[in-house]
């Protein structure tokens, strides 16, 4: 008991009391609860495949070339008569892997430089004028000519799409630690001699983590598109393993006459990107510090 006869509050408690109502507020938002529910339905096709799918995506039926949607194949065949439904939940497992990958990776070397250039003065304009370089070609441009450069594979093609998007992670957590060390808690820890490090793990990360974690979902859809993009140039995922792009790109000759082909991927990606896209706009409403105020 306290000397007012009141006990104070665990940390754990009030960060579990935070959670709680930040998760009411992110239930609250329309836009959060539809994209997850997009993400959902992509991510619980991609892991179901085996369930849901007619057979292996590398199975023919020879017999069923071209075939529409329908009958024992939902989602109809291609031009070599594999199951179209097990090619796009097969290949959702690739583009969805990557995509997340690449958000993890890009978002964690983003905020360590992020933060770094952010914090140590004499690190800022070196790390910035490479992040600067980098981010003066367009991102896709970008991650094709690396991954050109290093070869066709899924592998290369998240190395390629990491070096593209931590820039962009990079300038945001920079700019919001640049706001953060001027607090007068971390001068209070200046003061009171804790090191660079602590303060850095301790203080200003925890407080950089709003803006970062709006964007990596966006990062995640961008991450998304741009692998099909990869794929289908060929400088992605490789077939016979399936991706998103690479479907596709094997539909294109066949679009007159098997629409489906292309169809199918292409909703795939919508949906998956408007879902991350949504999920994104909800967060951000919810860790706006001025609309928390608004809505109570």
């Amino acid at each position: 008991m306290s000397a007012i006869g009141v006990e104070p509050r665990r940390p754990g408690l009030l960060a579990a009391m935070l959670r709680s109502r930040l998760l009411r507020r992110l239930l609250r938002q329309r836009m959060f609860v539809v994209g997850a529910g997009l993400l959902t339905a992509m991510v619980l096709m991609a892991l179901l495949a085996p369930l849901i799918a007619a057979g292996p995506y590398d199975k023919m039926f020879p017999r069923s070339r071209l075939l529409p949607p329908g009958g024992n194949f939902v989602l109809g065949t291609d031009h070599v008569g594999r199951d179209l439904l097990s090619r796009v939940a097969y290949g959702g497992r690739l583009s969805l892997l990557i995509g997340l990958v690449v958000m993890l990776v890009s978002g964690v070397l983003g905020t360590a430089l992020g933060v770094l250039a952010g914090y140590v003065r004499r690190l800022d304009n070196p790390v910035m004028r490479v992040m600067d370089a980098l981010m003066a070609f367009p991102a896709i441009l970008l991650a094709i000519a690396i991954s050109a450069a290093l070869g066709g594979s899924a592998l290369n093609a998240v190395i390629a799409l990491s070096a593209a998007y931590t820039p962009r992670t990079a300038r945001i957590v920079r700019a919001t630690t640049l706001v953060v060390r001027e607090m007068d808690y971390v001068k209070a820890a200046v003061v009171a001699g804790a090191s660079g490090w602590r303060i850095m793990l301790r203080h200003i990360l925890p407080n950089s983590m709003a803006p970062l974690i709006v964007q990596t979902t966006f990062i995640f859809a961008y991450a998304v598109v741009a692998e099909a993009i990869l794929s289908f140039l060929g400088v992605g995922a490789q077939p016979p393993t399936p991706s998103w792009g690479n479907i596709i790109a094997e539909g294109r000759n066949y679009i007159r006459d098997a629409p489906w082909i292309t169809m199918f991927p292409g909703l795939a990606i919508a949906m998956t990107v408007l879902g991350l896209n949504l999920i994104g706009d909800g967060l951000r409403d919810a860790l706006n510090p001025r609309l928390r105020v608004q809505l109570g």
